[in-house]
């Protein structure tokens, strides 16, 4: 890591810490010009670094910048090996994870981007994507003897680990709409798009990326298409919320993401519990149909159950719906 790198870790683990330049130059065995340097191009980055004659220099715990070695603190100690990169603007994180995918990167591999110009939901929607306001994220994942059916559940395992992020960094319930919305209140926070590719031999999934966008922040408006149905978890600036909330989905989805792997389905019960269509009259909407029905089940594979006006049953795994909230 580069000297500006180096520093950053040291501070983002000690926050409100004061350390001289002459023990930062020591421990990273660089010139006190060096530090001079690197924490001025840090304050230019937007980090609120305090600097006092004789004490030293200090990151406030005020500081809520995305970036990995922020991140890589909150971590659980058995987390798998992620690749962190944090980017200040794109037009897509998807396209920047897929546009890597030949040159050789793991599983793991992330792309976090403080803005995006073209961000996408599902069926090419538009994702309103502020500078400063939100999260928005993409993962890459090699999930082994994983068939078309298993891979549908990388969101459904996201959902579910985003709910729980949520909730342990605020006081907010979080709950899905079905199948990758997931809402605080009656307000979208957040959607969740997957993109990947198929083996045609073997029908089994080379990779696919996870897209996560997250409003963390309330921007200074949203869009007269958003402004009935979108909100964010916060309305005021809260202490590296970002990287917190980062590492938790990290930390939770890739603990379901073994339920992939094992074929298991113990995290379906968390996203039927947290669903909120469940009993309630739904449009459904997929490539060859249109129809009312009302949602009466969600199943392991977190299919909707859903039951007809004439009575008749089925399931409902491809496609969307539409409910008043």
């Amino acid at each position: 890591m580069s000297t500006k790198e180096n520093i950053l870790e040291l501070f983002e683990k000690n926050r409100g810490t004061y350390f001289s330049g002459e023990y930062i130059a020591q421990k990273l065995s660089v010139s006190r010009a060096a530090v001079w340097k690197a924490v001025k191009a840090l304050q230019r980055d937007g980090y609120a670094i305090d600097a006092v004659p004789n004490k030293g220099y200090s990151l406030a715990c005020s500081t809520d910048i995305l970036s990995p070695q922020g991140i890589q603190k909150y971590l659980n100690a058995d987390a798998p090996k992620i690749d962190i990169n944090v980017i200040p603007t794109t037009n897509s994180t998807n396209i920047e994870v897929r546009e890597k995918i030949n040159t050789g990167i793991s599983e793991g591999y992330l792309v976090i981007a403080n803005e995006q110009i073209s961000g996408r939901g599902r069926l090419g929607r538009r994702f309103f994507s502020p500078k400063d306001t939100g999260i928005y994220m993409s993962l890459l994942l090699k999930p082994s003897f994983c068939s078309g059916e298993q891979a549908t559940q990388i969101t459904t395992i996201a959902a579910v680990a985003v709910c729980e992020a949520i909730e342990s960094v605020s006081d907010q319930k979080a709950s899905i709409k079905w199948v990758n919305d997931i809402f605080v209140g009656n307000k979208k926070v957040c959607g969740i798009l997957t993109e990947g590719s198929f083996n045609l031999e073997s029908g089994q999934l080379d990779y696919a990326i996870l897209g996560i966008g997250l409003n963390v922040y309330t921007p200074n408006g949203f869009p007269d298409d958003l402004k009935q149905i979108a909100g964010s978890i916060f309305t005021s600036n809260r202490n590296d919320i970002k990287n917190r909330l980062v590492s938790e989905i990290l930390n939770r989805f890739f603990f379901y993401y073994s339920c992939i792997q094992n074929n298991s389905s113990n995290y379906a019960e968390e996203y039927r519990r947290r669903s909120f269509v469940i009993g309630k009259e739904v449009s459904l909407v997929s490539s060859d149909k249109s129809d009312t029905a009302t949602v009466i089940d969600i199943d392991n594979q977190c299919r909707l159950k859903v039951r007809y006006k004439d009575g008749k049953e089925e399931y409902f795994s491809s496609g969307e719906i539409s409910i008043k909230v």
